[in-house]
């Protein structure tokens, strides 16, 4: 079974996010990076599947040689290989390019599943992974919370909708992404880092992948980037029932809840 994941190299969640002074993009190089989360549990499922039935599980980003270490980490939980694509032209792409260079190399790769998670943690977006299928023409499912491996060549993908569970029953190939509850994550051991450190890690360019520069223009600008206002200091309250009605107008007039 030849498995690929997809990851995402993204801030740390208790990293504080500095906007650069032009508004365009963050200060990078101002926090710890991660593997994004859902990420986490995709690779952890791919692995899984591999110790059932055998194969390869692949792991491939698009970023910088900062990608490495979270790179790195996929293998020591098992991945077998990993691919890094970056050009410097792709510094500010969108999800649409990310997710035509991902395609591209899973095709060249071979596969029979592609995981993703089902949104990275830093912008949320949820775009990629469904965007990868449609570009290698095969279904998907979403927010999966438990996946079940009928044979070698079917699956039972389960997720939450309102009101219960739906169990979905698919063919391979097809891509699907992880949803909180999926797994558990195992714990990276030491020797495992060390392993993973003989393990392949190849870095694609654009030439690689057949593409020019102008094949992987952003079809999104960014016009600004902000941070959410600061909180208010929460107001106190300390005269009894007096306090009743100025606090249900506040919150009727200032916090609009009533």
């Amino acid at each position: 079974m030849n498995i690929v994941v997809c990851l995402k190299q993204t801030p740390d969640t208790e990293a504080k996010i500095v906007v650069q002074a032009n508004g365009k993009d963050v200060e990078k190089d101002k926090f710890k990076y991660i593997m994004s989360s859902y990420d986490e549990l995709a690779v952890e499922e791919g692995i899984k599947l591999k110790e059932k039935f055998g194969g390869t599980v692949t792991v491939v980003t698009v970023g910088t040689t900062k990608t490495h270490e979270t790179l790195r980490s996929a293998l020591a939980m098992g991945a077998d290989s990993a691919i890094q694509i970056w050009d410097d032209s792709l510094e500010n792409i969108d999800s649409y390019v990310t997710a035509k260079l991902l395609a591209k190399a899973i095709k060249n790769q071979g596969f029979d599943i592609v995981l993703c998670g089902q949104k990275a943690i830093d912008t949320g977006a949820s775009l990629v992974g469904g965007m990868v299928a449609e570009m290698l023409s095969i279904p998907q499912v979403y927010l999966v919370t438990k996946l079940e491996a009928v044979d070698e060549t079917k699956l039972l993908a389960h997720r939450q909708i309102e009101g219960g569970e739906e169990v979905i029953e698919v063919s391979l190939p097809v891509l699907i992404t992880a949803q909180r509850g999926l797994n558990t994550p195992r714990y990276i051991k030491l020797p495992d880092i060390m392993k993973a450190k003989k393990k392949e890690l190849k870095t694609l360019g654009l030439s690689d992948l057949g593409f020019s520069v102008a094949d992987v223009a952003s079809k999104v600008n960014v016009v600004e980037i902000t941070l959410p206002p600061a909180k208010k200091a929460g107001k106190i309250f300390t005269n009894g029932e007096s306090d009743v009605a100025e606090l249900v107008k506040l919150l009727r007039e200032e916090a609009k809840v009533i």
